[in-house]
């Protein structure tokens, strides 16, 4: 077993032998010293002290003398830094996670791709020349973007054409279907796939499509999985069970010699896409601040996702076989293996499942990497308040399911809105992944080039996300993105409509990516991760109809980019129902859950920030600004390159004055 600090998944202790162990296990840990961070000095010798005291007495006076102020998790994360060098470490960390996702996700559009020019073989013709074959066998066409029939061939006598001299058919010759396979020209994918070694053409053209969607039926199956065994038993064995998963099947897609078995396999991979990447990005997110989460969310997609996304092309053309290239994708997926010696556990996760000690085992190697200091007061007032609340939930016998996301007004409507755009958004981005086929331009190419639109968009969603907030942001990417995609069926095909196509796949990148954040910051702990899986569930079923939105291209090559531009503007306009989550803690309970964002309003925007009387609210974001007409608890000794915005000092007095607030407000409505 791994040293990763896990008890047994059916453990059952009361009350008094929970606490035992706890303090047990906090007597052997050093919780001795002060809080040291290098780049701030205290006001005075014991301003955190001093302003812990002042705090009390302001809950005191407020008439609960006799209760402790509650702690959570965020609160400890200011005293070992909010993105210190181990939060850095486990950033690097994504690094491989996010090639195994984009390998996952795309390497079955090189595996399966068809080579545009094919026409049917005749063996007979093998000496003639391949365009000597053409004339003679294959009905020419005057319509359409091909100069020949790509699934029908003359009936001869082909021994005695051959003998009379012919080099064009006879007009009386009948056609019929391909009867010995095809030919392909392979000056635009020079390699063999399996649907040209199969001869995925004509009557059976729609199986890649088909193995596509069986492909999203194995991730819905494995979203539910290994979402529930996140929640189960930790974020680490999920993650490292559908990373094995992969490189299992990844490998076993090598050796498929019939569709049937290919799909298959597809299915198995399918069972570890996006949950391979997501586990680890959910983990990591829960260890930074606040104002880190932007930056950790978007730059892992935008450097290491877009990155391995436009070398995966390339490494096809390198392997020059599917099957190699289909080994040489799943292999490293191996490496995950070793993941329960370099991540630590979710420490939330660990607090939510009642095993406090081995939480604070964890925040004290962040302590020692990061040479920071967690208070003694601090982590006594987090285990006391973190007891209490696994008391209170024993008590009311919970066992928390995604279900319990339905049951009260606002989280129902939170969650079912999610659920709604994230399908909107997965069918729009998988649409524009898959159609760069139907470009008129090398696939290669255009895939490189649309893969690398992720770079600048998540680098300007980066810039901008904490300062214009979700909700207008992803409404906007939204619908300009359905927008350029209307605008690209108005235009020639080729590079007019390959430019305009590409500019609403960098929109619905901005839109992608919010997406991955706005649902991880929206859920409570105690149901986020199967939440997550859920909306990414539905984003799959959603995904499952994309080969097919794409396959319409046969038909009438506007049709693909006219559905992806009505859904693009539909669903960013339902962006706008949902509550904004910029500077504000992830809810814990479910309960934090139902109240989030219950004094915002409609039009409310993070640009334009309204004046109530009320306006210390919990539920509603506040601008980073205000931080600054409070008196400092920290004075700056050195200066730091990190913007006032995303300051270590900004988020230690942000995230105690939200805290302060929401207790009191809590504590107020008590009294009434």
């Amino acid at each position: 077993m791994a040293p990763q600090e896990r008890t047994s998944c059916c453990e059952q202790e009361d009350d008094s032998r929970q606490k035992a162990v706890i303090d047990n296990n906090l007597s052997n840990i050093d919780l001795s010293g002060s809080f040291i961070n290098k780049a701030f000095t205290n006001d005075s010798t014991d301003n955190t002290s001093n302003t812990t005291n002042k705090i009390s007495d302001t809950i005191n006076n407020n008439g609960n003398e006799n209760e402790k102020k509650p702690t959570d998790f965020d609160e400890l994360l200011p005293y070992v830094g909010e993105f210190g060098l181990y939060q850095k470490m486990l950033f690097l960390l994504m690094i491989p996670f996010a090639f195994f996702v984009a390998f996952v996700y795309f390497s079955q559009i090189f595996m399966t791709i068809v080579p545009e020019q094919h026409w049917c073989w005749v063996p007979e013709l093998a000496n003639l020349t391949v365009e000597e074959r053409r004339a003679l066998a294959i009905p020419p066409k005057s319509e359409g973007p091909y100069s020949h029939d790509r699934c029908r061939m003359y009936s001869a006598d082909w021994a005695a054409a051959l003998a009379q001299g012919r080099t064009t058919p006879d007009d009386e010759w009948p056609t019929i279907p391909c009867a010995h396979g095809w030919e392909y020209n392979k000056s635009d994918v020079p390699y063999d796939t399996i649907a040209s070694e199969l001869d995925w053409v004509c009557e059976k053209d729609n199986l890649p499509a088909t193995a596509q969607a069986i492909f999203f039926c194995g991730a819905i199956v494995g979203g539910l999985v290994f979402g529930w065994v996140a929640d189960k038993y930790g974020r680490i064995p999920a993650l490292v069970g559908t990373n094995l998963m992969g490189f299992t099947a990844g490998l076993g897609t090598a050796f498929c010699s019939t569709f049937w078995s290919f799909a298959l396999c597809r299915f198995l991979v399918g069972l570890a896409f996006d949950n391979c990447f997501t586990m680890m990005y959910i983990l990591v997110l829960e260890y930074v601040g606040p104002k880190w989460r932007t930056f950790v969310a978007n730059m892992s997609i935008a450097l290491f996702f877009t990155l391995a996304a436009s070398l995966l092309p390339w490494i096809a053309l390198l392997a020059d076989d599917w099957r190699l290239f289909a080994a040489v994708t799943s292999a490293p997926f191996i490496l995950a293996l070793a993941t329960p010696w370099v991540v630590p556990e979710s420490a939330r996760w660990l607090v939510s499942q009642g095993k406090i000690d081995k939480a604070l085992v964890i925040m004290k190697k962040f302590e020692r990497i990061n040479k920071t200091k967690i208070p003694d007061k601090v982590l006594n007032e987090f285990t006391e308040s973190s007891l209490k609340t696994i008391k209170e939930s024993e008590a009311e016998s919970r066992s928390y399911s995604v279900l319990d996301l339905f049951k009260t007004p606002r989280l129902r409507k939170n969650a079912i809105l999610l659920i709604i755009i994230w399908m909107a958004i997965s069918l729009v981005f998988d649409g524009h992944v898959r159609n760069v086929g139907s470009l008129g331009l090398d696939i290669f190419l255009t895939f490189t080039i649309a893969s690398a639109t992720e770079l600048p968009a998540d680098t300007f969603l980066t810039a901008v996300l904490d300062r214009w907030g979700r909700r207008w942001l992803a409404c906007g990417s939204m619908v300009i993105s359905g927008i350029f995609s209307l605008l690209a069926t108005a235009v020639p095909v080729g590079g007019p409509s390959a430019t305009l196509a590409i500019m609403g796949r960098f929109a619905v990148n901005i839109s992608y990516n919010i997406g991955l954040q706005y649902a991880a910051e929206l859920l409570p702990t105690v149901v986020r991760a199967q939440g997550v899986a859920l909306i990414h569930i539905m984003g799959y079923v959603a995904s499952i109809v994309a080969p097919f939105v794409v396959y319409l291209a046969n038909i009438s090559q506007d049709l693909p980019l006219l559905i992806l531009g009505v859904l693009g503007v539909m669903g960013g306009l339902l962006c706008l129902f949902l509550p904004e989550t910029m500077d504000t803690e992830m809810p814990q309970t479910l309960q934090d859950g139902e109240n989030f964002g219950k004094d915002q309003k409609f039009w409310d925007n993070p640009c334009f920030s309204r004046k109530t009387v009320d306006d210390e609210s919990p539920e509603r974001y506040t601008k980073r600004a205000s931080v600054a007409h409070e008196e400092p608890q920290f004075i700056r000794s050195v200066p730091s390159a990190i913007s006032s915005r995303a300051s270590i000092r900004a988020s230690v007095r942000a995230s105690a004055r939200g805290s302060l607030r929401k207790r009191e407000v809590s504590r107020k409505r008590e009294m009434v």
